[in-house]
């Protein structure tokens, strides 16, 4: 199976898909609620935001100064599409890696075969008796 067309090998990484799919559904979020959020330390989150920053998908401002300076975070738009992309190219494996359908067996052979499946189970006791 091919890589389904939108699959974004960058956003990929469970980290950085968190990071994109929070602020996919925010105007801007802060960088504390991004950290407690996915449970990252701030270099660890530091770093994800770097690299989806200097590919374009992330757009940091820092406001204020000192003690009361404040990170904030939003996607950009090609960040946007680059996550909306990656969700349907996800969509598209998830659906295509579904088992083929075969045909409902009917009859004698149907039967045989359900009886064997049930004879080949192992029964376990229920707990709490």
């Amino acid at each position: 199976m091919s890589t389904p067309s939108g699959f974004d090998e960058l956003i990929h990484p469970a980290t950085r898909l968190s990071v994109v799919a929070l602020l996919a559904a925010a105007e801007w979020a802060d960088f504390p609620f991004l950290r407690d959020s996915l449970s990252l330390s701030d270099s660890a989150l530091s770093k994800q935001l770097s690299t989806l920053e200097e590919a374009g998908y992330l757009e940091i401002r820092k406001e204020g100064g000192g003690r009361k300076r404040r990170t904030k975070v939003r996607l950009t738009s090609l960040g946007r599409t680059a996550f909306e992309g990656h969700v349907a190219a996800l969509r598209a494996i998830v659906e295509g890696a579904g088992p083929t359908a075969a045909p409902a067996a009917t009859g004698p052979e149907a039967a045989a075969a359900t009886a064997s499946d049930t004879q080949q189970r192992p029964h376990h006791a229920k707990a709490g008796r």
